[in-house]
C-alpha cells in the first residue's frame, strides 16, 4: 500500500512542479510583454520605427490577459499537489527543541496525534473545497478578465486536496496500527532532514 501512495504522491508532485513551471513561464511572458508594450509606446521607438511598433502593438504584444487569475488557480493546485509527498515522506518542517528530550514513546504519541489532526484537517479542507465547487458551479460565477468559471479552479485544487487527504488518512491509520501492534510499518528512513 505504501508503494501505491508513494507513486501517487510522486505523480502529484510532478504535476505540481509542471504547473509551477508553466506559471513561471506565464509570468515571465507577461512581464516581458508588459515591458515590450511600454517600450513600443515610448517616444523613442515611435520616432524610429513607428510602423513596426504599431504593427507589434496591433498584434497584441503586451501582458498576458488574466495572468493573475491563472496564477491564483495554478498556485492553489501546486500547493495541494506537493502536500501528499511531503506528508508521506515526513517532509513537513518540525521544531524539535522540546521533543528531543522526550522518550521515544512520547515522540511516537506526538507523531500519532499530529498525523491524526493533519488527516482530519485535510479531509475538512477537501470537503470545503467540494462544497465551494458546488456553490461556484451553481452560481455560475466567472473570473473577471478571462470569464473562466471559478469552479474550475476549485476542481483543480480539489484533486490535490483529495489526494493529500487520502495520503494523510493512510499515514494516520498506519500510525494507529503501529501503536496498536508495536510493529514498524512505515519505512525507517521516513522523515526530512532539517
Amino acid at each position: 500500500m505504501y508503494a501505491f501512495f508513494l507513486r501517487l504522491s510522486k505523480l502529484m508532485a510532478w504535476l505540481g512542479g509542471g504547473m509551477l513551471t508553466a506559471l513561471i513561464l506565464l509570468i515571465c511572458a507577461s512581464v516581458l510583454g508588459r515591458e515590450l508594450n511600454s517600450l513600443l509606446h515610448g517616444d523613442m521607438v515611435q520616432g524610429i520605427v513607428p510602423g513596426l511598433a504599431d504593427w507589434l502593438l496591433a498584434a497584441g504584444v503586451g501582458p498576458v490577459n488574466g495572468d493573475f487569475e491563472l496564477v491564483e488557480a495554478g498556485i492553489a493546485f501546486s500547493i495541494f499537489a506537493f502536500l501528499p509527498l511531503c506528508q508521506l515522506t515526513g517532509g513537513h518542517a518540525s521544531v524539535d527543541v522540546f521533543t528531543t528530550y522526550l522518550p521515544d514513546r512520547a515522540n511516537h504519541g506526538l507523531r500519532l496525534a499530529t498525523d491524526i489532526v493533519f488527516a482530519a484537517v485535510m479531509v475538512l479542507i477537501a470537503w470545503q473545497l467540494w462544497l465551494g465547487l458546488l456553490s461556484k458551479r451553481e452560481s455560475g460565477q466567472i473570473t473577471f478578465l478571462l470569464e473562466m468559471p471559478v469552479w474550475w479552479a476549485y476542481a483543480l485544487s480539489m484533486t490535490g486536496a483529495v489526494t493529500a487527504a487520502a495520503v494523510a488518512c493512510y499515514i494516520a491509520v498506519v500510525r494507529l496500527r503501529e501503536t496498536a501492534t508495536g510493529a514498524v510499518i512505515l519505512p525507517a528512513d521516513l522523515g526530512a532532514d532539517h
